[in-house]
């Protein structure tokens, strides 16, 4: 029975601690090792923190004594770890049950070429209500549009698919990468975009997860001016265009790139947009409308 990891990450989120934790005690899989992991939150939050860890002696908690961000703070927890599967466990969201049972037989079906395994969320409100699923599905309850499966490098250029709460990854697939990007102001485009040039992705069509909506939270802020957010897009889908070897691969990519400096154009993010453009111009998959758009930046 394979080890699992599951990294805690807290940073202000005390009103939701106690269910994120109580989530990871709930859950049906016995083989697990939990860090919990305080990003300096000054909410409280460090406090509940050491108390779940007097209750639970196995558990190991990082305080960390100044803000270093999610990706940090992960490679930080991460290094003093041996789990086989890692999950990646904001403490705002809840795991159900089943959860990392349920992954954990789907990587052993998938094979050892497999990084990662995700699956369907039920988004709530900040009140705890239900809003609806990840994955939208037609009248048939099929998913539209399916997931994808495998082989799936191009796909992840091209568009956001993958409910990131879901995941659980493979040891090996990230210590091939060095764990995540410091560098960066996000994680999971990233990781998605190296891990799935050499590892496979599962989807695996059930729900795993209740991940939580939050208005000011760092989606909802991307591509404001002056986030940080869109200049790490950037910088991802650079290191994207250097890992692409087909045709196919960088069409892909100049799908994502159109629709970042579209944003760009959006939110008057000028430098961004100029970017943007001359990546395409890189890509040599400039159209008339980018050259439009960019004049309008």
């Amino acid at each position: 029975m394979p080890l699992v990891t599951i990294v805690a990450l807290c940073f202000n989120h005390a009103r939701f601690l106690e269910a994120a934790l109580d989530s990871i005690l709930a859950q049906t899989y016995p083989h697990l090792e939990v860090i919990m992991v305080d990003d300096a939150s000054t909410d409280g939050s460090a406090d509940i923190l050491r108390r779940y860890a007097a209750q639970n002696p196995s558990w190991q908690l990082l305080l960390l004594p100044e803000n270093v961000n999610n990706c940090r703070a992960f490679n930080l927890a991460l290094a003093r770890t041996t789990g086989e599967f890692v999950i990646d466990f904001a403490t705002d969201d809840v795991l159900l049950p089943e959860r990392v049972a349920q992954q954990v037989a789907h990587f052993a079906q998938a094979g050892s070429r497999c990084g990662m395994v995700y699956s369907d969320t039920e988004l709530l409100d900040e009140a705890g209500q239900f809003v609806r699923h990840y994955y939208r599905r037609d009248a048939q309850g099929r998913l539209h549009p399916p997931p994808a499966s495998g082989e799936v490098f191009a796909d992840v250029l091209a568009r956001y698919f993958i409910s990131a709460p879901t995941m659980m990854m493979r040891r090996a697939t990230l210590q091939a990468l060095n764990g995540y990007d410091e560098t960066l102001s996000y994680e999971d485009f990233d990781f998605w975009v190296r891990a799935s040039r050499d590892w496979e992705f599962r989807f695996f069509d059930v729900v795993t997860t209740r991940k939580r909506l939050h208005p000011r939270s760092k989606s909802a802020s991307s591509y404001r001016r002056h986030d940080p957010h869109l200049a790490s897009t950037i910088v991802i889908c650079r290191k994207a265009l250097a890992l692409c070897r087909t045709p196919a691969e960088r069409a892909a990519l100049a799908v994502r790139v159109r629709w970042e400096l579209r944003q760009a154009v959006r939110y008057r993010s000028r430098p961004e947009a100029r970017e943007l453009y001359k990546l395409l111009q890189k890509m040599q998959a400039v159209r008339p409308l980018d050259w439009a758009l960019r004049r309008l930046s």
